[in-house]
C-alpha cells in the first residue's frame, strides 16, 4: 500500500476509534501527514503497524477527583493521565488544571509530547494528565484539599523511573508542592516523581524560565539560517503565563522589543515593551488582570478580549517582526497568519503546544522568506529542563542556574539542529515542521521495532 494511502487509512481509522476528539485529530494530521517521505523510502514502518500503533496510548486512566471546598461542599472533577508511548524512556509530561481539560486535549498534547521529548535527545517518553479543575479563584485550602485527592489515584500510576508528570497550566509550584506531599505520605518515598519541585527540596534552577527561554534560543538558531538576529525587532507574545513572561525576559537579553502580552481578560500593548519587573508582579505576586497594568503604565493600552474579532487574538493584529504564541492551542488562525505577514511578520515561534492551526502552518510555510517553528521542536525546552531536574535528583546533586541555562541552550540548538538537517535529507531545507515530525518519529519508531510488539 503507497504511503499516501496507508496514513489517510490511518486517519480514517482515528475518526472511527476516537469520534468527537477533533483536536487530537488535528494533532494527528499534522504528524502523519509530514511522515510520507519517510514511508516512502522505508518499509518497515508500515509492517510493523507503527502508526496503528503509535496513535493509541498505551494506557489511559480516568479517575474521579472528590474535594470538599471552604463552604463544605463536595466538589466533583475528572482526574486523567494518558500514559501515550514510553518506548524511549519514562512517560513524562505535564499535568493540566483547566474548566477546558477533556480526553481529547489531554490526547493531542500527550501525542505531541511523545515526539517533542524525543527530539531533546534525552530518554523520556510521551504523557500528559490534569483535570478539569479551574485554581482560579479557589483559595490555598481548597486548591490544597483538590491536589491531594488528585494525588490520591494519580500515585497508583506514577514513579522515578516509571512516570514523571510536571506542572502545565493551572499547575505551578504550589500545586506540584501540594501533590507532592501527599505522594510522599501515600508511598514512603521520596523521590524525583514529580518535576517543578521546590528549590529547597529537589527542584532544579532554570526550571520555571526554560520554555520562554529556548523558545527564543530556537527563535535566534532559525534566524541564523537568514543571516538575522533578534536585536531590535519588534515582537509580540501572547500569553502571561511562565512561558510568555520568560520569553518577554530573554527577548529583552537579546536585544528585542517585546510589545504585547495577553491573558484570558485581553491583552496589553505597549509601545515602549512590556515591563518585565511589572509583568512579573502582576501575574506571580498579586496574580490579577492585565487590565491592571495600566493603571501604573499610562502610556500602554488594554485591549479586552470583548473587543476582539470573532474567533481572533488581538495580539496579532500589532505590527512586528516576530510573534510568539504562547497562550494555548489554535490561538493563530488563518487570517491571524495573513495579518502577521502583511504587517511584517517573518518569524513565529510557537511557546505553546500547537497556538496555530492546521491552515496557519501551510500559509507560514509557503511563504520562503519565513521562519516558522512548530511547538514540538521550539517550546521543549520545559520537559528538557524537567529532565535535566530528573538527572539532578538520580544523583542527588544540584546544578547551578548556569549549568542548566548552558545544558538548556545546547539541547534547543541540538532540536533545531536535527530538524533543519532532516528537513535537508527529505529535500525540503528549512522546513521546521517536516524535519521536527520525521526526526522525532524515526527515533520512537525504531525504538518500538527494536522492542517487539508490546
Amino acid at each position: 500500500m503507497g504511503s499516501t494511502e496507508y496514513i489517510n487509512r490511518v486517519l480514517k481509522n482515528i475518526k472511527k476509534i476516537s469520534p468527537r476528539q477533533p483536536i487530537f485529530y488535528q494533532a494527528a494530521t499534522e504528524v502523519l501527514n509530514n511522515l510520507k517521505p519517510l514511508f516512502d523510502r522505508e518499509s518497515k514502518y508500515q509492517k510493523h503497524a507503527i502508526l496503528e500503533r503509535i496513535i493509541m496510548p498505551e494506557k489511559t486512566t480516568i479517575f474521579r477527583t472528590v474535594y470538599i471546598n471552604d463552604a463544605g461542599k463536595a466538589c466533583v472533577h475528572f482526574g486523567y493521565r494518558v500514559e501515550f508511548n514510553s518506548a524511549i524512556g519514562p512517560y513524562k509530561g505535564g499535568l493540566r488544571f483547566h474548566p477546558t481539560v477533556n480526553l481529547d486535549v489531554l490526547k493531542f498534547l500527550g501525542f505531541e509530547q511523545i515526539f517533542k521529548n524525543s527530539l531533546t535527545g534525552l530518554n523520556i517518553g510521551g504523557a500528559k494528565g490534569g483535570a478539569n479543575f479551574d485554581p482560579k479563584g479557589k483559595s490555598d485550602g481548597e486548591i490544597m484539599r483538590f491536589c491531594q485527592s488528585f494525588m490520591n489515584e494519580l500515585a497508583k500510576l506514577i514513579g522515578d523511573v516509571k512516570d514523571v508528570p510536571a506542572g502545565d497550566i493551572g499547575v505551578g509550584g504550589r500545586e506540584i508542592g501540594y501533590m507532592y506531599g501527599q505522594y510522599k505520605k501515600l508511598t514512603s518515598r521520596f523521590d524525583g516523581a514529580l518535576t517543578g519541585k521546590g528549590l529547597s527540596w529537589g527542584g532544579s534552577l532554570a526550571r520555571t524560565e526554560a520554555t520562554g527561554y529556548g523558545c527564543v534560543y530556537f527563535a535566534d538558531e532559525m534566524l541564523k539560517t537568514k543571516k538575522q538576529e533578534l536585536k531590535g525587532k519588534k515582537c509580540v507574545v501572547s500569553g502571561a503565563g511562565n512561558v510568555a513572561i520568560y520569553t518577554v525576559e530573554k527577548l529583552y537579553q537579546y536585544g528585542a522589543l517585546p510589545l504585547t502580552v495577553s491573558d484570558s481578560t485581553g491583552y496589553v500593548y505597549d509601545k515602549d515593551g512590556i515591563d518585565l519587573d511589572l509583568l512579573k508582579k502582576l501575574k506571580e505576586v498579586d496574580r490579577v488582570s492585565l487590565k491592571e497594568y495600566v493603571k501604573e503604565k499610562k502610556q500602554a493600552k488594554f485591549v479586552p478580549v470583548s473587543d476582539y474579532k470573532t474567533g481572533r487574538n488581538g495580539v496579532w493584529d500589532i505590527p512586528c517582526y516576530a510573534a510568539f504564541p504562547s497562550a494555548t492551542q489554535n490561538e493563530l488562525n488563518l487570517e491571524d497568519a495573513k495579518t502577521l505577514y502583511n504587517n511584517g511578520c517573518r518569524l513565529v515561534c510557537e511557546g505553546a503546544n500547537m497556538p496555530s492551526n492546521l491552515e496557519a502552518i501551510e500559509f507560514f510555510l509557503s511563504k520562503k522568506d519565513f521562519c516558522f517553528g512548530p511547538g514540538k521542536a521550539a517550546n521543549a525546552g520545559g520537559v528538557a529542563t524537567s529532565a535535566l531536574e530528573m538527572a539532578q535528583n538520580a544523583s542527588m546533586s544540584s546544578w547551578s542556574f548556569e549549568e542548566v541555562d548552558n545544558k538548556l541552550k545546547n539541547i534547543m540548538k541540538h532540536i533545531f539542529d536535527i530538524s533543519y538537517e532532516t528537513s535537508k535529507e527529505f529535500n525540503d531545507a528549512g522546513n521546521i515542521v517536516l524535519g521536527a515530525n520525521i526526526a522525532g518519529f524515526r527515533k520512537v519508531a525504531d525504538a518500538m521495532i527494536d522492542q517487539g510488539y508490546v
